[in-house]
């Protein structure tokens, strides 16, 4: 793989240059740059400069994943590089970990790795939450009437005892 330069322009105006190693993990680019792209700025129209840098830093970690080989060593490498995903995952708020899954799935980064590590976190923190506790951690304004409330957990009533029973176990 050459060691060129790409410049990776997000919506802001702002640009990136990074290795064409880095920038191949967004597949939509790798595809730019087989065409064409590789001597000009590739603009990146839904991707604001902060989710655009936090999938900079994903792929630059990513780049140099574990080769087939020596099996304990790279065993170990990915092993790091879960760690790793866990950590940097933590390290975001919900809101930007739902823009940066929107990017995952537009960019195709690292062939939809970012995009299973992004569901998996909103997942996790879904995890035994109340309706309120969702509403709440995903800003969800209620705007049902008591009424039509009420209404919906007699109809769903099996969600809502699922989710109970889930909670007290």
């Amino acid at each position: 793989m050459s060691s060129n330069k790409i410049v990776l322009t997000c919506s802001d105006g702002e640009s990136f240059e990074v290795e064409e190693v880095v920038a191949r993990k967004l597949k939509i680019v790798e595809q730019m740059i087989d065409k064409d792209c590789p001597d000009k700025a590739i603009t990146l129209e839904n991707v604001t400069v902060k989710i655009l840098g936090l999938v900079i830093v994903y792929c630059k970690r990513h780049a140099d994943e574990p080769r087939p080989g020596r099996r304990v060593a790279a065993e170990k490498a990915e092993k790091m590089l879960e760690d790793w995903d866990k950590e940097f995952m933590k390290s975001l708020d919900v809101d930007t970990i739902l823009q940066l899954m929107e990017a995952a799935s537009d960019l195709n980064v690292n062939g939809g790795s970012l995009l299973d590590l992004t569901c998996k976190s909103i997942a996790d923190s879904m995890k035994d939450k109340s309706v309120e506790e969702m509403r709440k951690l995903f800003n969800i304004v209620n705007d049902y009437t008591p009424e039509e409330e009420e209404a919906i957990r007699k109809e769903q009533a099996w969600a809502f005892e699922t989710l109970n029973r889930n909670r007290r176990s």
